[in-house]
């Protein structure tokens, strides 16, 4: 995944590059160093960042049906 598209999905998802860093684990220097030349933002990222907003989805899913759900 190139910079670009890595700072574009957070933008999106509203994320900062700080808050992937806490949502993942990862020391927020080290996402900052991640670039497209010597430091290449690591393969696991995009699936992490897929699985991410799947989840973010489902919770708007889960919200609107709550009403719906009998018992609780």
């Amino acid at each position: 995944m190139k910079k670009e598209t890595f700072d574009n999905i957070l933008k999106l998802n509203n994320l900062s590059r700080k808050d992937f860093a806490e949502l993942s684990g990862i020391k927020y220097t080290t996402v900052g160093k991640w670039n497209d030349d010597d430091r290449p933002i690591p393969a696991w990222v995009k699936s992490w960042l897929d699985n991410y907003i799947k989840a973010k989805d489902m919770d708007k899913v889960v919200e609107a049906v709550k009403p719906y759900v009998k018992g609780d």
